[in-house]
Order: structure tokens, then sequence, then C-alpha cells
């Protein structure tokens, strides 16, 4: 029989880490006497991040004196005080490997179930002083687990544990651990897993992505960049002009998918390379590509390609890169765009149009007024090709008048937070957005609220990524810059997405900390590898890594969090 051997509580506090703040619930400390404990959490403990830890699910975390000694051996330390893993509960017995998804278990007055392995967090190693301690637990098998409260009560160290019922299918907590980890899966453990009702909806989505088939990955066209010849340069409106761009030699193009993008390196006026990215607004399997450009009065890469470029011109390309592609399906389908965000929408429209796709469609458009409305006579003939389509196109202008009798469609403003209602919209169907930040989240907001799951609207930001940094105070949000102290010496690394080229310093430790140190917008979350959060396409160079993934991430990505350049390396950050 298992017994309870410590109760461990702590509130969140702010910590200071690597020059940031963090808030953090990872600091527990045993405490005597019974304690209450809920559907949510035990009495007198909280978590800092909500959205990696706690809530009905993670009520409780569990870890075994077996792993405190396990670590003892392997870390070096004499002694390792409860509570240090950021545990609740510390058990004598109820190891990982015999420990099931599912099972439940009496403790004093309350009962709990196992709902899932430990969540992979870097806040464990800030607490032992071990960076690499999330890959540690992954790695050797002992990651601990979370207990759902299924009845409230008390307990107190001391109490025994005693299995009331075994779970369905006897998946242990460390097998259920490697599956979402670790490479080779087994699928049969897959099925298993996802017909186990306890298990977390979080990792009942992952392990849902896992088992269904996917395409096979498209490798990149060719590697790095490449040099491409201007064909023409054709102006859409006063502020918008066309690049088409052939092959040197003539031959065709690889074939992009619908929505992709390419990223371009230019010197203006001899200056240092820099990159950036621009969709395709051409039809997909074209033997040429185009992109679309709007000029920035201070945009330098904009102002140079608007301005500087002339037909017959080579420039440096990056082959097509993306996953915000149109789907394969048979449901209604929304491309909704403002200003230049229409370039990748109207490349999905292209291939609707060359494919007479029977789905029904909705295209709506935000344009500043009819001289600015990139594209307009391009769309209305790919949109008389297909059977059933809605067009709404506004026009935000003041006293911008409204289409003439034979352009239905056309208004004044924006779409309002009822308007997938007022267009109506289906909420089966599948949403491509692309424009400004406002215009994305306001539509993307009242499609939600029409009823269109999440994982049906899928989204394009020209800008960086939102950042994924679970649990860091935020700061104000500063442009991306050269790092502070002296440049390093090594070869660069470009940041496609926020527009600066860096000299790579030894002095970091990883291509994540040299873009945190240049405030380039950063995604992660276990920072050594296991979670692949940090995952980030590499348009051009390769990395090596300094602490070995636990699984390889897919060609053409690199895992930023433990990598560094091998030479010049361009990333899509």
């Amino acid at each position: 029989m298992a017994t309870l051997l410590s109760v461990n509580v702590g509130m969140p506090q702010d910590v200071a880490w690597q020059g940031r703040t963090v808030h953090t619930g990872v600091w527990k400390a045993p405490v005597s006497g019974p304690r209450m404990v809920r559907r949510l959490n035990v009495e007198g403990d909280g978590q800092g991040d909500l959205g990696g830890h706690g809530g009905e699910m993670r009520a409780v975390l569990v870890y075994q004196l077996d792993s405190y000694r396990y670590w003892q051996r392997q870390l070096g330390r004499e002694k390792l005080e409860f509570g240090s893993f950021g545990e609740n509960f510390t058990v004598d017995g109820l190891p990982d490997d015999e420990v099931c998804i599912g099972d439940r278990y009496r403790i004093g007055d309350a009962e709990f179930e196992v709902t899932q392995p430990r969540v992979t967090c870097y806040r464990v190693g800030m607490r032992l002083g071990e960076p690499a301690m999330a890959s540690l637990l992954v790695a050797h098998h002992r990651p601990g687990f979370y207990l759902r409260v299924v009845a409230e009560g008390r307990v107190r160290a001391g109490d025994d544990v005693t299995l009331t019922r075994r779970g369905p299918q006897r998946l242990s907590v460390a097998d259920t651990d490697a599956l979402l980890y670790l490479p080779d899966r087994d699928p049969e453990r897959l099925r298993r897993a996802l017909a186990i009702p306890a298990l977390s909806p979080g990792w009942q989505r992952s392990f849902r992505e896992l088992a269904e088939p996917s395409a096979p990955r498209r490798e990149p066209g060719w590697p790095g960049f490449r040099p491409l010849r201007v064909a023409r340069i054709v102006p859409e409106t006063p502020t918008v002009s066309s690049v088409h761009l052939t092959a040197t030699d003539g031959a065709p193009l690889p074939a992009a998918l619908p929505g992709q993008y390419l990223s371009v390196r230019v010197a203006p006026d001899g200056a240092a390379p820099v990159v950036r990215s621009y969709s395709l607004s051409s039809a997909p399997g074209a033997d040429a590509y185009r992109i679309s450009v709007k000029h920035e009065p201070r945009g330098l890469v904009s102002t140079y390609l608007s301005t500087a470029l002339r037909d017959g011109d080579l420039v440096e390309i990056a082959s097509p890169r993306g996953t915000f592609v149109l789907e394969e399906g048979t449901g209604p389908v929304v491309l909704a765009s403002a200003g230049i965000g229409a370039t990748p929408v109207l490349a999905m429209l292209h291939r609707l149009a060359q494919a007479g796709d029977p789905r029904p469609l909705w295209w709506v458009h935000v344009a500043h007024d009819r001289a600015h409305h990139a594209f307009a006579a391009e769309v209305k003939a790919l949109l008389a090709r297909l059977p059933a389509v809605h067009v709404h196109v506004y026009y935000t202008a003041p006293g911008e008048p409204g289409g003439p009798p034979d352009e239905p469609g056309v208004r004044r403003g924006r779409p309002g937070a009822d308007a997938p209602a007022a267009m109506g919209i289906p909420v089966d169907a599948d949403a491509y957005l692309c424009g400004p930040v406002a215009f994305m989240d306001a539509f993307e907001t009242s499609l939600r609220e029409h009823g269109l799951r999440p994982e049906r609207i899928h989204t394009e930001r020209f800008g960086a990524l939102p950042p994924v940094n679970p649990g860091l105070a935020p700061v104000s949000g500063a442009a991306p810059h050269q790092p502070p102290g002296p440049a390093g010496e090594g070869p660069p690394v470009a940041f496609a997405r926020s527009g600066i080229t860096v000299p790579w310093s030894a002095a970091r430790a990883s291509l994540l900390e040299l873009a945190e140190a240049c405030d380039v917008g950063t995604r992660w979350s276990c920072r050594t590898g296991v979670c692949h959060t940090c995952a980030t396409p590499l348009l051009a160079g390769e990395v090596t890594y300094t602490t070995a993934p636990l699984e390889p991430p897919e060609p053409g990505t690199a895992l930023i969090c433990c990598s560094e350049p091998a030479g010049e390396v361009v990333l899509d950050l």
C-alpha cells in the first residue's frame, strides 16, 4: 500500500530569472496537519500559470519518494526537500511505470483520478537549479502525474493511498508521457490512450493530432536562397505593385501551396542584407511566382522593391513555405482579408477557381477606397467561375460610395460584430483570415461568437507571431533591436519577420537566448528540446544542437531553445 508522506503547498510569487520576472507557484513547502482538498487545488495552494498548470484536470501534482532518491543520486544532491519538484503530494509508492491514466485512489477523506503526466515546464528547472530538468524528467521516464479531485475531503501526511478503481486500457503514466514526447510512437498505444475518458482534454487533443493521418511533408523546393529573375513589375494600386519572378534558366519553379509565402533577401544601397517575407498572390502551379508588395514609406525592403527594382534584375529568394494553406474539404469556405492581406487568400481563390470547386464561398474584403482596392477585377473574374459565392466588400474611407448597381455586396465601413450572422456564414465553415492584426482579431472574435470552432479559423500574420512565454511578466513592447553589449563575432543570424540580422555570440547559450536579447518575439515552454513549442522554420542555413532534442523536429525547422547556428542562418521569427 502507498503512503502520503508530505502535503506541500505554496502560493504564486514573482521570481527574478535571467533579467526577467517569472510568476510561478512551483515553490512548495510541506505543511502539517489536515488540509482540505477541493475541486481546483489543495487548501493554501495556487498555480501561477493556469494555462499550463492547475484547473480541474490538474488540481494536484504527485511525485514519488523513489524518484527523489533517484535524482539525488543523478544530480549529486545530498538532500532534496519534499516539494522541490513542485508537487502537492509526495508519496511512497505509486511509480510512474505502474500508475495508469484513469486509476482512482482514496487518500484520507478525498478521492482522486489520474488524468495526465506532468507538463514539461522550465520552472521545475528554475526550482532545482537544473536548466535541463524538464528534459531529464521525460528522458528518464519519471515525470510524476496530475490528479483530478473526484470527491473533496481532508488529507494529511501519513494517510494511506488506496486504489479504488483501475483505469481502462492500463496505460501507465510513463508510457503516456513517452507517447507524446518521444519518437517511435506505437499507433496501438495512441488508440488506447484516446479510449481513456479520464485523460485530460489537452492530451486528448495532442494524441488526436498525432493519430490523424497527415499528408506527406513537402520538402522545401530548394535549400536556402537562390537567385530568381524579375520578369515584370505590375502596378496594382497607387501603393501596391506585383513582382513576377522566374527561374534564371527558364525552367518551371516548384509548385507552391495556396497561401504560402516567399522570403526575399536584398541589400538596398549596398547595406547589410535584410530578409522580408511576402505571400504569393499567384495561382498555385504557375510557371512563375508573383508577390505583391505594399510600399511602406519607411519600409526599407518594400521601398527597394517598389522603387529600385527593375525588369531583369536578380533577387535572392527562399522557396515557398508556410502552413497557412487552403485545406481540402467539402464544406463552406470563408476567405476574409483587409488591404494587402488579400494576397494569400487570392492564391486560395485561384486554386478554387482552377478546380471549379463546388464548395460555397464567402469572399470578404476591406479596402480604403476603390482606388486602393487591389486585384478587384482579378477577383471578380475568378469568383465568376465558381458556382456558389457570397461577396462582401467594404470601403472604409469617409464618404466613399458603395458599388454601382452591378456590384452587389459593396458597402461603406467595416464588418461589425454581427457580420458573420448577417452574411449567413455557416458555423461549419473553414475560415482563412489575413490582414492587419486589429482586423483579424475583430473578425475572428465575431466568427467565434457566431459559432465557428477555433480550429476552423486560420490566420496569417505578416509580422512577428504572438509570443508564448509561460509565466513571464509582460514587458514593454520594444521593437526588435541589436543585443546589448559587445557585438558577436560569429555567423549572421537573420530574424526574417522582425527585420534584423545579428552576429552570433558565443556568450549566448542558444538561438532562443539571442532572440530574447534582441526583443524578438519568441514561443517556448520547456526550453530543453522536449515540447517543440519553439520549433521555428529555418529559411536558410543549418543549426547544431547543444543539447540533443528527445525527438528531432520536422525537416526545415529548428528547436531554437537548444541550438546554435552552424553558419549563417535565417529564421522565420
